[in-house]
């Protein structure tokens, strides 16, 4: 099967090419007898943009719902950084630096570009989120929520309310909230969901970006995207891992392209491209 993105160059890399950040052996999800996600093997390897595709209902939102566990597994584990976090709480998780952004945009559409990054940024100061910080007290994290827009290209519209900014800008400032939180790992849920050609080929390349230094993992369903920007790619299908590799190893394999790749190239063709 051909496609007519190129594959990324492979960034080099600081680590032991066997240095895996994120794993799971076997995980499970069973909803009242329905088994979701049926033993899942996962390794993501540290500085790679790992992305996991599927046909609807084929498992991976609900795997991402395990690994920042929002859903806890039936059975199975997950390591980050080799400690085994199975059973973690979701803030222990992003404490541990596993971050995850939503489908749908999640910002606070009434306060300033700015002021949504300084929100993120709090966690610096200790305790809990203080929306009744005087500006003044909170103004010691502008030079620092300035480096951040400038990194997803938002600098300029810092004064702008977040409620005006364009659907593709509003998931840059979302990525720029993330990083904030200094995350090692970022789980992106559907990144392009929703966005017109201009806004995927920017968000994608942000994601390029910010990827230096941190480790993704994605759910997209935009082939484009996925073979643009991706090191390995797993494949999903009612709930097992039907393949994973490369984008050129995975778009060839027979069970793939019946199970899922045809139909998403042929949506990405027709309304993607």
């Amino acid at each position: 099967m051909r496609h007519a993105w190129r594959r990324p160059r492979r960034r080099a890399k600081s680590r032991a090419m066997n240095d895996y950040i994120l794993e799971t052996d076997n995980l499970v999800k069973e909803f009242k007898g329905f088994v979701a996600v049926d033993n899942v093997s996962l390794k993501v390897r540290r500085g790679h943009i790992h992305a996991m595709i599927g046909p609807n209902g084929a498992g991976k939102t609900t795997c991402f719902n395990l690994l920042t566990k929002f859903l806890q597994p039936t059975r199975g584990a997950i390591r980050f950084n080799n400690i085994d976090i199975t059973g973690d709480p979701p803030a222990k998780i992003a404490r541990r630096g596993i971050v995850r952004s939503f489908q749908i945009s999640a910002v606070f559409p009434h306060l300033t570009v700015l002021e949504n990054v300084r929100i993120a940024l709090q966690r610096k100061l200790g305790g809990s989120f203080y929306f009744w910080r005087s500006d003044k007290t909170l103004s010691r994290l502008d030079t620092r929520a300035i480096e951040l827009l400038a990194e997803v290209g938002l600098d300029a519209q810092n004064r702008m309310v977040a409620v005006e900014l364009p659907y593709g800008q509003k998931r840059a400032l979302e990525i720029a909230t993330t990083l904030a939180l200094e995350p090692e790992l970022i789980l992106l849920d559907e990144p392009t969901q929703g966005m017109g050609h201009e806004d995927v080929d920017r968000v994608m390349q942000l994601i390029k970006k910010v990827s230096a230094d941190r480790t993704i993992l994605m759910v997209e369903h935009n082939m484009k995207v996925v073979a643009g920007i991706s090191d390995t790619i797993t494949v999903l299908a009612r709930g097992s891992v039907l393949a994973e590799g490369p984008y050129a190893e995975v778009a060839k394999n027979p069970q793939v392209i019946e199970a899922y790749m045809g139909t998403a190239e042929n949506e990405a063709s027709g309304s993607q491209a």
